[in-house]
């Protein structure tokens, strides 16, 4: 009697910005030849890694069901979360893998499918197809099997699917996929889905997961191996909410390197500011990872952050709590004129983040807790996305020293040029990650 047709799907998702343009790609498989029986690939806009793996499951259970929906399927993926998620071993909390994961489960009965976590290496037909159909929306377009280059997997498979002369059995299918891999390597497919290894051990972030990029509270997939502390290793903690932070353009005071905070005359941008805002704009665009824009009041800010609203089609909403510092009397003054006139008041100012400007200027002990608690109102009003922050020196400074867990003294030894981008990533387990620092060369 003839047992059920058995099937392997083969899915990936990837993000270019994470959340960023996004793709899947799904192939089914015929397990005894290595056949390619059906692709599938599809781009679908702004999304994040999860979602577009989750997708790409869907589109491979479809694509299985569509050829026999008695098969017996196993899927085989490197999302380590959507392995356990589907296996039923970690729970799923994450509102956007919910409604994903339900659909996914009413597509064939669950006792038909079975679901193994492989390398990434294994994973390459999937993956290749993904970014296919990334490549193909950055064109504005749609995937078409007609252009799909993906197809040198599957004759690879082919090719090698026979059992070789001699060899112990396996040694087939091992070669098959090492030639699949070769093969998409030399291809020169770039790297864009995460590459998640066997629980405990680390999980590896690509390109899109930089800047930039990335999610806070999104929660952590548990049961499973408890997180680690360290951010960016063990188990998937879902996507961080990723601060992407722009010092303003430069104003007439800051090439004369000018104390210019927030109890000053509220400069514009000067010329060269606004070119640089328009470049820093153009840049972010490229990219397309920014989700919401939030600015500091002050009108530098205000300037730099619509530029990049207005290549982005994004809104701005502005945030108190992101003001540059008040410098009380040295607002205006160089360093060297605060140095001649209030000696004392500065070295105090150096020695200690409690002392503040001549004047009633505010201390840096002061700006690190307005801006801590900015920091927790912006992460709970913006979970799991991508946003730019339009601010200042010092809020700039301050934030990243608090993810590096750096003393105040670090505040005095970072440099962050006009127009600069840098970017944290804050997860779910408190840990916060450092991506980027002082990036400039988009205004070069």
């Amino acid at each position: 009697m003839q047992g059920p047709v058995r099937f392997v799907v083969e899915a990936d998702g990837g993000s270019r910005g994470n959340p960023g343009p996004a793709g899947y790609g799904a192939v089914v498989l015929d397990p005894a030849t290595g056949e390619t029986l059906a692709e599938r690939a599809e781009y679908i806009g702004v999304a994040t890694n999860n979602v577009a793996e989750y997708k790409g499951l869907i589109a491979g259970l479809k694509a299985a069901r569509e050829l026999s929906p008695d098969a017996v399927v196993q899927v085989r993926m490197d999302s380590k979360l959507v392995v356990e998620q589907m296996s039923g071993r970690w729970k799923i909390k994450h509102p956007d893998m919910k409604p994903l994961a339900a659909e996914a489960a009413k597509i064939l009965p669950r006792a038909q499918v079975t679901y193994e976590w492989i390398p990434r290496e294994r994973n390459k037909h999937a993956d290749r197809l993904a970014n296919e159909a990334m490549d193909a929306g950055k064109r504005g377009r749609q995937w078409e099997p007609s252009a799909s280059s993906a197809a040198l997997d599957a004759s690879a498979a082919r090719a090698l699917a026979a059992p070789p002369a001699s060899g112990p059995p396996g040694d087939a299918a091992k070669g098959a996929a090492a030639v699949r891999a070769a093969l998409a390597t030399a291809s020169g497919t770039p790297a864009t889905a995460p590459e998640r290894e066997e629980a405990g051990a680390a999980t590896l972030f690509a390109e899109h997961d930089a800047p930039a990029a990335g999610r806070i509270p999104a929660p952590a997939p548990g049961p499973g191996p408890a997180p680690s502390a360290t951010p960016g290793w063990g188990p998937d903690m879902g996507t961080p909410a990723t601060f992407v932070l722009l010092r303003h353009g430069e104003t007439a005071l800051t090439p004369q390197k000018r104390f210019s905070g927030s109890g000053g005359t509220d400069p514009e941008l000067s010329e060269a500011g606004r070119r640089q805002a328009s470049a820093v704009a153009e840049a972010l665009a490229a990219r397309g990872t920014v989700q919401a824009i939030v600015s500091s009041p002050l009108r530098r800010c205000r300037e730099t952050a619509q530029a990049v609203a207005d290549r982005l089609g994004l809104g701005v909403t502005v945030e108190e709590g992101l003001r540059e510092v008040d410098f009380g009397a040295w607002e205006g003054l160089t360093f060297a004129e605060v140095r001649e006139r209030f000696p004392d008041d500065l070295q105090a100012w150096l020695d200690s983040p409690k002392a503040a400007p001549t004047g009633g200027g505010e201390s840096f002990a002061a700006a690190t807790r307005r801006i801590s608690a900015t920091r927790e109102r912006l992460l709970a009003a913006h979970a799991g996305r991508t946003v730019l922050l339009v601010t200042h020196v010092t809020p700039v400074k301050i934030l990243v020293r608090l993810a590096l867990g750096a003393p105040p003294e670090a505040l005095f030894k970072m440099e962050l040029s006009a127009a600069s981008l840098s970017a944290v990533a804050y997860y779910a387990d408190g840990n916060a990650s450092v991506r980027l620092l002082n990036d400039t060369s988009h205004l070069r």
